[in-house]
């Protein structure tokens, strides 16, 4: 073969070299952004599955067992830049380990027009949150309140019987269940816009005071 050929030759099986490694490249991008944006809804349903970092799970089926041994649920609420009184009814309950408990919060529209809030929650010790199960509560819907609105939000629940084989959970005596309640960006209250200062200020001279 000439030279110039085999120039030519090896010049093309670069370039579809390069081409070869250009497209994997791209794949590997679009895969790292696809990846990147299904890492938190991943994340969240890994947690409510397993209870993983505190998070309480969600549960469509109720305790097969009920134990002789009393448990106390602690309520916690707060807000975060949500115009709203957020409280629980109760601040403690005693159940027994396995029953179906309701407790109830409560949360009022101190704003002048309706906004929107979605509520996250965890319990304390963290590791107890694989075995707090949720069968409803107002934390699986985001909730809009009209101005002044006042709103119960239930939330049905019971602890896991297997909790007692958890060695680190056997003596467990007090379970805390806590909520933030966040605003819906999209209905997040807009701060009042400063008003204008329309006064005229006067300079204390000896000309302006006729001195």
């Amino acid at each position: 073969m000439s030279q110039p050929a085999e120039k030519t030759r090896q010049k093309a099986t670069g370039a579809r070299g390069n081409g070869v490694v250009a497209g994997i490249c791209v794949a590997f991008f679009v895969g790292m952004i696809g990846m990147a944006y299904a890492a938190v809804p991943l994340y969240q349903m890994f947690c409510q599955a397993t209870g993983y970092g505190g998070t309480t799970r969600r549960t469509t089926q109720y305790a097969d067992r009920v134990l002789d041994r009393d448990i106390t649920i602690r309520f916690d609420a707060n807000t975060s830049g949500v115009p709203w009184d957020f409280a629980p009814v109760a601040r403690s309950m005693t159940i027994k380990i396995g029953e179906t408990a309701q407790a109830h919060y409560t949360a009022t529209n101190k704003f002048d027009r309706p906004s929107a809030g979605r509520a996250t929650f965890n319990v304390v010790p963290e590791m107890a949150g694989a075995y707090f199960n949720k069968v409803e509560c107002f934390c699986f819907t985001d909730t809009t309140l009209q101005a002044g609105q006042t709103m119960d939000m239930p939330v049905v629940f019971y602890v896991d019987p297997d909790i007692v084989n958890a060695p680190e959970l056997k003596d467990i005596k007090t379970i805390t269940l806590s909520y933030t309640m966040f605003p819906i960006e999209a209905n997040k209250p807009v701060a009042a816009a400063p008003v204008e200062d329309k006064s005229t200020t006067i300079p204390n001279t000896a000309e302006t005071l006729g001195g």
